[in-house]
């Protein structure tokens, strides 16, 4: 467990209840492209590879996030929410530019309740810290990585192993 990340080349605390390996995962409430409520408990019985990131519009995040879209194909049932506090339109805009049609981008600006339930909120800058969260069919969790720097990307190859093994 990470306590704090390196944010702006300074250190910050994560706020929250941290997600560990094993835990059935909180549902949440978070917005959608087209302005309404979406849970968790949406995507059903489905593979889930939730992708945790500051802002669409940030280098680091936006490969990430074409990563996502790029690699989700290898996995059989599965989809990846790409969540952010970055505003809906902001996510729709850079989807639509990019072509990115794979995974689906939430947004967590209103409430903060997938930052909070899940350990990945920074606080002081109303920012979501960098991740990874998989989870199986029944919601459990079976890995979990808090990027220590968020300018650093997460590891892509570790999140899909764990996965392709559901």
């Amino acid at each position: 467990m990470i306590t704090e990340v390196i944010f702006a080349k300074q250190k910050f605390p994560l706020s929250g209840t941290q997600t560990k390996v094993g835990d059935i995962a909180p549902d949440f409430t978070v917005i959608g492209n087209d302005l309404k409520p979406v849970s968790l408990r949406d995507f059903g019985n489905k593979i889930k590879i939730i992708s945790v990131f500051p802002s669409i519009d940030t280098p680091v995040c936006a490969t990430q996030n074409r990563t996502f879209n790029k690699r989700i194909a290898e996995i059989a049932d599965a989809v990846v929410l790409s969540i952010s506090v970055d505003l809906p339109f902001a996510q729709k805009r850079f989807c639509g530019a990019e072509g990115l049609n794979n995974i689906v981008t939430l947004s967590d600006h209103k409430d903060l309740d997938f930052g909070k339930k899940y350990g990945f909120l920074i606080e002081p800058f109303r920012l979501l810290a960098r991740g990874i969260v998989v989870l199986d069919r029944d919601n459990r969790v079976t890995h979990v990585e808090y990027v220590p720097d968020v300018s650093q990307e997460p590891d892509y190859d570790k999140a899909f192993e764990a996965a392709r093994k559901l």
